[in-house]
């Protein structure tokens, strides 16, 4: 079987060496262009110096004649640009987006959430909101793919499950997640210069972060009643990680067990997630450098109230393995197929 070619758009932020770095160990795909805006004419191994003894290509300036060489396209892009490029796609191509532009059903939100226009309209029907586990079968369909954000992974992985068998209370949902510096991308160390950003933690969008966004339409299409939420994001003095610390109040008669029962039995088959022993105290530790989501669910003073631990690795389940995962599901592939799925 001849590898499928790929193109990486966008392959020198942390994520998209991060996608580089998991491709070149695929076995059914060839990366054929590597590009950038800033980087043309540098070899990707420049910005991560462990990719020195691969064969890949020199950094180009995207331009829409290459697809016509190239199977799968991913772009790890500012948010706006997988829309222009979503434009020139031939018959044949597979976009799958790790940014934000296809993952808003209705280009109005995507106007106001992201205070842009949205510049591929057409496109957004023929898109897919792909969180692997959940739509497996669903994006085989699709020839663009949108991966979910990187918070709204680690929190919709455990709530889907509990919001779809009515579980919970959906009026007091509570959500902490604490991110790595590399969520925010190569520009955080300017960002944030005069905030200690590696001895300090920082609370940022509190209330209306993008991600918001996406939480909120993903609950909703599994839910029959409206569902309210407070999630708050921060960074956190580590590279790379999120942990999501998510409180919920659950119905009538509901105890751990069956929590976790739920959990177990939606995910069974799954092998990238792991419900630990209840009381399981999780640590980002546990899952950075996998493909891997750990859940723990714990137990308060309150019987009726319930954390519930999410860990992930913000560029890899939350980013880049997401991307090749999907892509797996795409084409048929073995699903570890470039993915690390244990330490």
């Amino acid at each position: 079987m001849p590898k499928l070619n790929v193109l990486v758009s966008g392959s020198t932020g942390y994520i998209g060496i991060q996608l580089v770095k998991l491709l070149v160990k695929h076995k059914y795909v060839k990366i054929k262009y590597l590009c950038g805006n800033s980087s043309v004419g540098k070899k990707i191994s420049y910005f991560d110096k462990s990719l020195t003894s691969k064969k890949l290509p020199t950094i180009v300036k995207f331009n829409k004649r290459y697809l016509n060489e190239i199977d799968i396209i991913f772009t790890a892009l500012p948010n706006g640009e997988a829309q222009e490029i979503s434009n020139y796609l031939k018959a044949n191509n597979i976009l799958i987006d790790l940014a934000a532009d296809f993952r808003l059903k209705n280009a109005f939100d995507y106007l106001k959430w992201y205070k842009q226009k949205h510049k591929s309209i057409k496109n957004i029907k023929k898109s897919i909101y792909s969180l692997p586990e959940i739509s497996k079968q669903e994006v085989k369909k699709f020839n663009i793919i949108s991966c979910p954000g990187c918070y709204p992974t680690s929190i919709l992985l455990p709530l889907i499950p509990l919001v779809q068998k009515e579980l919970i209370h959906l009026k007091n949902i509570s959500i902490d997640s604490k991110s790595g510096y590399s969520g925010a991308g190569r520009g955080v160390h300017k960002k944030y210069k005069d905030q200690n950003l590696y001895e300090s933690i920082s609370a940022y969008g509190v209330g209306f972060h993008r991600h918001n966004s996406e939480i909120e339409q993903t609950l909703k299409k599994y839910s029959k009643k409206k569902i309210e939420f407070n999630f708050t994001p921060h960074l956190s003095p580590m590279f790379r990680g999120i942990l999501s610390t998510i409180y919920i109040e659950v119905n009538k008669n509901v105890s751990q067990n069956k929590i976790k029962k739920v959990l177990s039995d939606f995910y069974k088959n799954d092998i990238f997630i792991k419900i630990l022993k209840n009381d399981d105290l999780i640590s980002t530790n546990d899952v950075i450098n996998t493909n891997k989501c750990h859940i723990s669910v714990c137990k308060t003073r309150n019987k009726n109230k319930f954390v519930i631990l999410s860990a992930i690795d913000n560029l890899i389940k939350g980013g880049s393995g997401q991307g090749v995962q999907n892509m797996n599901l795409r084409f048929g592939f073995p699903l570890k197929a470039g993915l690390i799925w244990k330490k």
